[in-house]
């Protein structure tokens, strides 16, 4: 399973790498960067608006399909018609309570027509995540990783065309950006529906509120802890647009410092995609999972230190780089955002684990401890210290989150704990910390400074034996189980 779990890491890394670094320093910096902080701002906020309530959409189906799926290929043909339906009514549902919601926190005319777009992108997202949970279900992970980059690859070809085309005679609206986004989850979404249907031999859709109930049911657990994860995920621009006469511009300024740890969830989340359907197979057969827990978290926890690192010392450079308004704030934003990045790449593993072992109870308590700690903090900090705020109360509810799941993990699993391999990650953090201090102290260009920090971090890990090289060409060379 751990040959597995890396060449199939490695595909999915390769076009991954290829296509969303465009996406995200390319075409969404150039987006923003094009229509200003405060325009951008406000499409933030109703963007992590239109994600609060997604749950709605899907109520937990997506991760319940993509566990039971592995463990139970045959019911891919059963399921997939009724749930389609089923998707379709939460749809709705769905709608109806976010515009609810959004009028009662006093959005209204061209706020609300936006939003409504970002719902329906929502709803689109939503259904190809649930058809691609069937296609990593049946182990299909290299067709699985072409559709997650399809609806990027799509945006790329249209924004870039809006954007340097010359074919438009009025300047870049944001609006364009959202309707660019609906076209590109159009086209993903029928290219995956047809694969999906193809290989389930589906001939129509079944409406069956008996078997609803049963889905519903089962899936209620994962719905609750999605819910409860994407409020102290998202809420963070939201709270700054409406909290803060200058709200927009707040959250345009917590955009740009956010931007980059996004682009890096965009990669570490695909651990979680790969490893969840791999967990929920070894857990049914009874499989020692102690060394593909191992495995992964060295590869997702070295590259997490080292970007922390290089992007603590470099913050005012990197903004510098990427924007032309308000770089001195966002520099020091980004510090903090940045520094999330191991606490929420911890638990694309730890997390991953307990849900592929059905021990929601236990990790919905610590997503309510995380939303409460983070709404709290927010109402505290954000009129204080505004985006700042913000970046502090969400570093604080990361690890705290973060440290309770790796407990969790090894108490459910009874993981020995590697007090040695610990101290070990503890001294390479602080090792890369202080190489990449030194270089910015010096009077090495920071590009230059970055790119020696880079390798002589990756040289520490293969010293400190944090990562193994002749380990994954053995696994990578093994005959497949």
């Amino acid at each position: 399973m751990q040959r597995k779990f890396i060449t199939n890491l490695a595909f999915l890394l390769f076009l991954n790498l290829l296509i969303k670094p465009f996406w995200i320093l390319g075409i969404d910096r150039a987006v923003q960067n094009t229509v200003g902080a405060e325009s951008y701002g406000l499409y933030a906020a109703l963007f992590n608006f239109s994600f609060l309530f997604n749950i709605l959409l899907d109520v937990g189906i997506t991760n319940f399909n993509n566990r039971n799926i592995a463990q139970h290929n045959h019911l891919l043909n059963k399921h997939l018609s009724g749930i389609i339906f089923l998707r379709m009514m939460l749809s709705i549902v769905y709608f109806v309570v976010s515009i609810s919601i959004a009028l009662l926190l006093g959005y209204k005319g061209g706020q609300l027509w936006m939003l409504g777009v970002m719902l329906i992108n929502q709803a689109l997202i939503s259904f190809i995540l649930y058809l691609r949970s069937n296609i990593a279900g049946l182990q299909l992970f290299k067709t699985d990783s072409i559709i997650s980059v399809l609806d990027r690859l799509i945006m790329i070809v249209i924004c870039s065309i809006l954007l340097w085309g010359n074919c438009m005679h009025t300047p870049f609206k944001i609006e364009w950006f959202i309707w660019a986004q609906t076209s590109a989850y159009v086209i993903s979404a029928i290219i995956t529906f047809i694969l999906v249907a193809s290989k389930a031999k589906l001939n129509r859709l079944s409406w069956n509120p008996q078997f609803f109930m049963v889905i519903l049911k089962q899936s209620y657990p994962y719905a609750i802890l999605i819910l409860l994860m994407t409020f102290y995920n998202r809420i963070d621009s939201v709270m700054l647009e409406r909290l803060l006469p200058n709200g927009a511009e707040q959250a345009g300024v917590y955009a740009q410092a956010y931007r980059l740890l996004d682009a890096s969830n965009m990669i570490a989340y695909l651990f979680s995609g790969l490893l969840l359907p791999m967990f929920s197979h070894m857990i049914k057969k009874k499989q020692s999972l102690f060394e593909l827990v191992e495995l992964s978290f060295s590869l997702i926890a070295v590259p997490a230190m080292i970007v922390m690192s290089l992007c603590f010392f470099n913050s005012n450079e990197i903004m510098t780089l990427l924007y032309h308004q308000h770089v001195e704030q966002s520099a020091l934003v980004f510090k903090m955002i940045m520094s999330c990045f191991l606490a929420i790449s911890s638990v694309y593993i730890f997390g991953t684990l307990l849900t592929a072992n059905g021990n929601l109870k236990y990790l919905n308590i610590v997503a309510t401890s995380g939303m409460l700690l983070n709404i709290g903090l927010n109402l505290y900090l954000i009129p204080r210290f505004q985006a700042k705020g913000a970046a502090f109360s969400s570093l604080i509810t990361q690890y705290i989150t973060a440290g309770l799941q790796i407990i969790l993990a090894h108490f459910v699993f009874k993981l020995d704990f590697q007090w040695k391999l610990a101290l070990r990650y503890l001294l390479f953090l602080s090792l890369c910390l202080t190489t990449f201090y030194f270089l910015h102290q010096s009077s090495t260009h920071w590009i230059t400074s970055i790119l020696i920090g880079g390798i002589a971090c990756v040289g520490l890990a293969l010293a400190l034996l944090l990562i193994k090289p002749r380990e994954i060409i053995r696994l990578v060379k093994a005959d497949t189980e």
